[in-house]
């Protein structure tokens, strides 16, 4: 399927750790298949936070959705169970010495665009936290270091 067509993916999880490397290796297939192997690295990483953060802090399962858009963003997303949102570490926090809550922080760092919404409904239908990388992120040299 060439870049240009637009394809989604859902992978649905248990709430189980394993769960992680899972995604991780799917999403690496996708891309692989898709032609977008240059997104892969940064692409694993948003996926592994997203995902280990589901399984982590909610007690269901989760599902973890890859979009497509041509001209070239990818977006990954994480559903899970808990509408409590995402609490990233405030930048006074010290995050660098936290033994939790960093994943948001190197969601905010590595991808171009990050957000979240509840998913309202009869109960807690849970929420969905996501973020976009695109092409051009995938061109640069690797080092995500180098990221703002």
């Amino acid at each position: 399927m060439p870049e240009n067509e637009p394809w989604e993916y859902s992978l649905h999880i248990p709430n189980d750790l394993r769960a992680v490397t899972v995604s991780r290796r799917t999403l690496r297939l996708i891309l692989t298949v898709h032609g977008l192997i240059r997104l892969v690295d940064v692409a694993e990483l948003l996926a592994a936070e997203l995902v280990s953060n589901a399984v982590r802090h909610t007690k269901g399962p989760a599902t973890l959705r890859m979009r497509w858009s041509p001209p070239g963003t990818l977006r990954i997303g994480a559903w899970d169970t808990d509408s409590a949102p995402p609490e990233p570490p405030s930048p006074s926090s010290h995050a660098e010495e936290l033994e939790e809550g960093r994943g948001l922080t190197l969601v905010r760092a590595c991808a171009d665009a990050w957000g979240w919404y509840p998913l309202p409904g009869e109960g807690s239908r849970g929420k969905y936290v996501w973020c976009e990388v695109g092409v051009a992120q995938g061109d640069r040299s690797g080092h995500l270091s180098q990221r703002r």
